[in-house]
């Protein structure tokens, strides 16, 4: 299961069809604007083998939105974060401060938009959802970039987008604060992702996404950074996926194809950092409120240590056999299977449990997975309040033996 993202493509579409919500006036622009928002409470714990040992967190969180009505094709936004965590030990800190324990407030998105026929253009800070630079929503503060971007759907049943990005603002600074714009970007995952490199003068993507055959959706992308400071003079990243859905009756059936490719570029000494690729297939089938899944992925043997970076920002996390925890698909070498089934038990209540095995041959490596996950979404006079519960057990695994994560939130 995965929570539900607004992507560039919907908030141009939101945007297009509240057009007969237009303003005459600026004043009227901010009178007739918008406010939403979400209060938030997590509770985490995670169960390691080392000197940590038990660690929990409680995190409570405010989030609020303003949007303007629309004059002459512009519109504003503004989304301000708050982060607490009460009631943290010094093994909780030490487990959460790079993705949870982050203290304070955020202006995590503040940006000026302009829709034209089927083109809108965005700048300043906002959350995106690109296949490779997008903001994970996944902990209690939103992750979010600073730039630009414009997206086109004047082709038919086709999604053209392209971005500049200049900063980035993680969930925390990894020292019990919240996390604050700066030119160091969180990776999607990958070895990489630990070193929250500096991008010296950002990163540009394009990607494009189309429908026109019933059923299949067709995905390509590309980023490339400029100079990483003391590390590499760029990294650039594709991607690719084919995604066919179909149904017949209560009958539903899935196939789907992806793959990566990075180019590390060189150090700073001219010493080339070689290529990696990731490539993944998943076959799904369904029946009614049922459905079942089985993947696997493959990591290039390489032995760089640098294994496949999926892209920037903890939301270009797309490898088909990842767990919802612990597991990471991306190392070097790394062959990756993953089965899971959900099941619908009502229309605003889901169930699903997975098993992940990963196996690094080079590294006599594996661990497995298992994982349990619901969610409820309460409607009459709770409407608007969502739960969520993951359970994940990871036997032989370094990074943890298990983990738990109750999340509830209220949005209005």
């Amino acid at each position: 299961m995965k929570l539900a993202k607004l992507s560039l493509a919907a908030m141009m579409v939101a945007g297009l069809a509240s057009s007969s919500f237009a303003a005459d006036t600026l004043a009227d622009a901010f009178k007739n604007g918008k406010v939403n928002g979400a209060i938030q409470a997590y509770y985490w714990t995670k169960d390691k083998d080392d000197s940590i040992g038990n660690a929990d967190i409680f995190t409570t969180g405010l989030d609020l939105s303003y949007e303007t009505a629309s004059l002459y094709g512009f519109k504003f936004k503004a989304t301000f974060q708050s982060s607490s965590s009460p009631f943290i030990d010094n093994d909780g800190e030490a487990m959460f401060d790079v993705d949870m324990h982050g203290s304070g407030a955020v202006l995590s998105e503040a940006y000026l938009s302009y829709t034209l026929g089927k083109t809108t253009a965005m700048v300043g800070r906002m959350y995106l959802d690109t296949p490779l630079v997008a903001s994970s929503g996944s902990r209690m503060t939103k992750q979010s970039f600073e730039g630009a971007a414009i997206i086109n759907t004047d082709l038919p049943d086709t999604t053209l987008i392209a971005g500049y990005v200049q900063k980035f603002q993680d969930r925390t600074d990894g020292d019990g604060n919240i996390g604050k714009f700066k030119r160091e970007f969180g990776t999607g995952s990958g070895v990489a992702n630990d070193l929250h490199p500096e991008i010296e003068d950002g990163a540009f993507t394009v990607a494009a996404i189309n429908k026109s055959i019933t059923g299949l959706t067709l995905t390509a992308a590309y980023v490339q950074t400029s100079d990483i400071v003391g590390y590499m003079d760029r990294l650039s990243i594709a991607y690719a996926e084919a995604d066919y859905k179909g149904k017949a009756g209560s009958f539903s059936y899935g196939l789907a194809a992806q793959y990566y490719y990075n180019d590390f570029g060189s150090l700073d000494a001219g010493v080339n950092k070689d290529e990696n690729n990731l490539w993944a297939t998943k076959v799904s089938l369904g029946y009614d409120a049922f459905g079942a899944y089985v993947a696997y992925s493959k990591v290039n043997d390489k032995t760089n240590g640098l294994g496949v970076v999926s892209g920037l920002g903890g939301g270009a996390d797309l490898a088909y056999t990842g767990s919802p925890i612990m597991s990471s698909s991306y190392e070097n070498d790394t062959e990756a299977y993953k089965v899971g089934a959900t099941y619908a038990i009502m229309k605003n209540a889901n169930v699903g449990v997975s098993y992940t095995v990963n196996d690094i041959d080079s590294a006599d490596y594996e661990a497995a997975f298992a994982a349990i996950e619901a969610d409820y979404a309460f409607e009459g006079a709770l409407n608007g309040l969502n739960t969520a519960l993951i359970f994940e057990d990871g036997s032989k695994d370094a990074s943890g033996k298990n983990a738990m994560r109750l999340n509830v939130n209220y949005k209005f």
